[in-house]
């Protein structure tokens, strides 16, 4: 069954409400905290108060001794006897040398690394004994130098080594592109634009912190790990093959109803281990559940990039060459994917939606003594599509055109379109994406409603970004070539039930992205029955095959295929049934809207008359078919998939304070086939908000000195509310993806991807008549005003008001 086939069946494009709702507007959601097992202790984490130490001794004796305690454990309790957190991508440095790769011990080992990290684990009877005998550990530290900034550690010059494996804190080089042919166009070039940019450091701060139980059996001597995480399979691989060197199978992990995730929750964390490994060593349960301080300290965290861009462009404004170099901050140890976010996830985006004929990208990643840098909703395309946007609309500024002019003159127009940095994007239309957004953004009144803020005494500006973004990351054996440790491709299992109702066992992975809804509708279109007769299980290593889990807008298309071809299964099988039952051929037997029929007759029964026949196996010959209806594929993609999609956001600026308010925001996307557009339009609003957030509001900091995180709660890390953005305007353009059954491309990511350059580019275009030509995220009222005063020229001068109070220039919250 093609795209343009399946898109045409009932269900397919209705926006049904979500069916896993009811159960979380209730209270009835199931979520890690609300296990409780019996015998079940609780566990507290001593973390390092020092962003660099080494580690002179570790004293429990008294902490020991306090009610309820059950055990402590350091370092030297695991010293030798575990391998450390596993990187999950190989990258390797262009003369072929791997990178460097030092142990993340799951507990401290002789030094710590940054602020947060992991140094003991007190487990007893209550949380608040456990956290009482984590006060009472007397950890001796000789405090380190510390080094916090990728800037200072490309320098090269800080004197601080965080480990002996990589004595200049340099991770990697890595090189994309053809250097020279580059340079020579540069070399030849009418015009050079030029950018340096700062892609700021990202909390993530998912509703539900992370949430971990250890469980063991001594009965089976099997282990079963409950816990707040994305992609239970992987976290079972990972944790028993690296780590603990157990066999897979006798560990389950459990992820149930998980409140978000944006990408933190991807991860193996040491905690996750920690917990499993000492449930044997107790015999109890153990439970561990973040509180916000310890999540903003040791979640990893997103984004961090310094870069430097510059772009050839003839007189015409027609580019001709890019080339960049990023310097990133992986934190003090590799996390799961940390190193393919910069390189494999970032640079292959850097062709953007332009036919730029030639690209080189040089990417240098560094150790720093802060939290583990990792992937973040979006991971890599963020700061690709932000970089390349910011620069695209400088070009725009440059050469006196329109932003929608100079985006206009460079768009691929044909398809499929080699990229010169690898990808190679299967269909697209950027020009419908841009007339779209232009007709509803109604772009025409811009020049009168610049007139009418300009009359209160503010300033108005208008930001463009066309953004396009891989999803679905494949295939596996061209990733594994460029690093993975692990496949890509995601298992489907369709059970069919004797009455004809459905249950679908799927490697994906829901934590707010409503696949109980839309994997219930594909199956349902399928099979013709009602969207009440499926239900969907995931998250449980116990019960579905294998899978990849969700990251990377991956779920409809991969896993989705995954089920599609497990349906391929199902009908096959199910004619073959029919088939008998009516006395025909194979051959003849047709299935649509739930019905099997004989071509050219009018004989026809239900699919629910086929299903119980499978069960009932009295009216079809055994020796040529077994009974039941239950199939499994594996589905691994050919190429990436590529959402895409034009963003114009319209901004008010105060002069008096440097406030910046969103007035207006468009976003036009092409998620190719659609399932649900309610669900499609929910994840694009809360993708907007992510990516507005940052733009304006959010920024991770920590001391350059001492590396102690200075935004390490809400009152310090100021998070966007609903009252900071207006009504959204949306719309999509479809061109199916052509490449998976499905045509569909993914949505989770695109509003954060697309929309941080078309707030900055909103509120430098609102800026430019004061001299203002650049800043960096986010685009705090302090910022903005700062940038205001420091603004070049007669009008910025005449237009520059007195400093603003702190209440003012801030909105009522700190300044970042």
């Amino acid at each position: 069954m093609g795209a343009s086939d399946f898109s045409n069946l009932p269900h397919i494009g209705e926006a049904l409400r979500r069916k896993e709702d009811y159960r979380f507007l209730t209270g009835a959601g199931n979520y890690t905290d609300d296990i409780t097992l019996a015998n079940q202790s609780h566990a507290v984490f001593v973390r390092s108060p020092h962003a660099h130490a080494a580690i002179k001794s570790i004293d429990i004796a008294e902490a020991l001794k306090m009610p309820g305690v059950v055990g402590i454990f350091s370092g030297k309790d695991i010293e030798g006897k575990m391998g450390g957190l596993p990187c999950g991508w190989l990258i390797n440095n262009p003369d072929g040398t791997p990178m460097k790769e030092p142990m993340h011990p799951i507990l401290a080992i002789k030094k710590v690394r940054y602020v947060g990290d992991h140094v003991a684990m007190v487990v007893a009877e209550t949380v608040e004994q456990a956290r009482n005998a984590a006060e009472a550990v007397v950890v001796d530290y000789e405090v380190l130098p510390a080094l916090v900034s990728v800037a200072d550690a490309a320098k090269k010059a800080s004197g601080v080594t965080l480990h002996d494996e990589a004595p200049d804190n340099q991770c990697y080089k890595w090189a994309l592109g053809d250097k020279a042919a580059v340079d020579a166009v540069f070399a030849n070039a009418a015009h050079v634009t030029k950018l340096d940019l700062v892609n700021n450091r990202l909390v993530p701060n998912p509703i539900e912190p992370r949430v971990a139980i250890g469980s063991y059996s001594r009965g089976t001597d099997d282990y079963t790990l409950y816990v707040s995480n994305q992609n239970p399979h992987v976290e079972r691989l990972l944790m028993t093959a690296f780590v603990l060197g157990l066999p897979e199978h006798k560990v389950r992990v459990i992820a149930p109803d998980v409140g978000g995730g944006f990408g933190s929750k991807i991860f193996l964390y040491a905690e996750d281990v920690c917990l499993t490994w000492a449930a044997k060593q107790l015999n109890r349960n153990i439970k561990w559940t973040a509180d916000r301080s310890e999540c903003f300290l040791s979640d990893a965290h997103g984004r961090d990039h310094v870069s430097h861009a510059e772009m050839a462009m003839d007189s015409q404004g027609k580019f001709l060459a890019l080339r960049v170099h990023t310097d990133a901050n992986l934190g003090a140890y590799l996390s799961t994917f940390s190193t393919a976010v910069p390189t494999i996830l970032y640079a292959t985006l850097l062709a953007g939606q332009y036919t730029t004929p030639q690209i080189y990208v040089e990417v240098d990643a560094w150790f720093t003594n802060t939290a583990p840098v990792d992937a973040y909703r979006g991971a890599g395309r963020p700061e690709a599509t932000y970089l390349l946007e910011r620069l695209v609309s400088r070009c725009a500024w440059e050469m006196n055109l329109g932003q929608d002019e100079i985006r206009k003159r460079n768009f691929i127009t044909a398809f499929p379109y080699q990229t010169p940095v690898a990808l190679q994007y299967d269909t697209g239309d950027f020009h419908a994406c841009m007339d779209k957004a232009r007709v509803l953004a109604e772009v025409d009144g811009f020049a009168a409603r610049k007139a009418a803020t300009e009359a209160k005494g503010k300033l108005r500006g208008i930001g463009y970004s066309s953004y396009i973004e891989a999803c679905g990351i494949a295939p596996s054996n061209i990733a594994g070539a460029l690093g993975a440790r692990a496949g890509l491709f995601e298992c489907g299992e369709i059970r069919v039930h004797p009455t004809g109702s459905v249950t679908v066992f799927t490697g994906s992975h829901s934590h707010g992205q409503g696949h109980e809804t839309t994997f219930a509708q594909v199956v349902a279109a399928r099979l013709g029955i009602p969207v009440e007769n499926v239900d969907v299980v995931h998250g449980d290593t116990g019960r579905v095959p294998f899978g990849m889990g969700t990251y990377g807008s991956r779920s409809i298309s991969v896993g989705g295929a995954a089920i599609m071809k497990a349906l391929d299964k199902i009908e096959t099988k199910a004619k073959k049934i029919a088939a008998h039952l009516m006395e025909a051929s194979d051959a003849d037997i047709e299935f649509a809207n739930g019905e099997f029929t004989v071509k050219g007759t009018d004989k026809k029964i239900p699919f629910g008359q086929v299903a119980l026949t499978a069960y009932v196996p009295h009216n079809y010959p055994l020796d040529k078919l077994e009974p039941g209806l239950n199939e499994t594929a594996f589905y691994d993609p050919t190429n990436f998939t590529f959402p895409g999609g034009t963003y114009i956001c319209e901004v008010e600026v105060d002069k008096q304070t440097g406030e910046v308010k969103v007035d207006r925001f468009t976003a036009v996307d092409d998620f190719g086939t659609i399932i649900n557009p309610m669900i499609v339009e929910g994840q694009v609003h809360g993708g907007l908000v992510q990516g507005i957030g940052q733009a304006l509001l959010e920024n991770c900091v920590y001391d350059n000195e001492t590396g102690q995180l200075l935004t390490g709660s809400f009152m310090d890390y100021a998070m966007p509310r609903a009252g900071d953005f207006p009504q959204f305007k949306l719309d999509t353009v479809c061109t199916p993806c052509t490449h998976n059954p499905l045509g569909t491309k993914g949505c989770g990511e695109a509003g954060a991807i697309g929309s941080p350059p078309a707030v900055i580019n909103a509120v430098l275009d609102a800026l430019a008549p004061l001299g203002v030509k650049d800043f960096d995220m986010p685009a705090s009222p302090s910022r903005v005003w700062e940038a205001m005063q420091k603004g070049s020229g007669s009008a910025a001068k005449d237009a520059m008001p007195q400093e603003p109070s702190l209440a003012a220039s801030t909105q009522g919250r700190p300044a970042p």
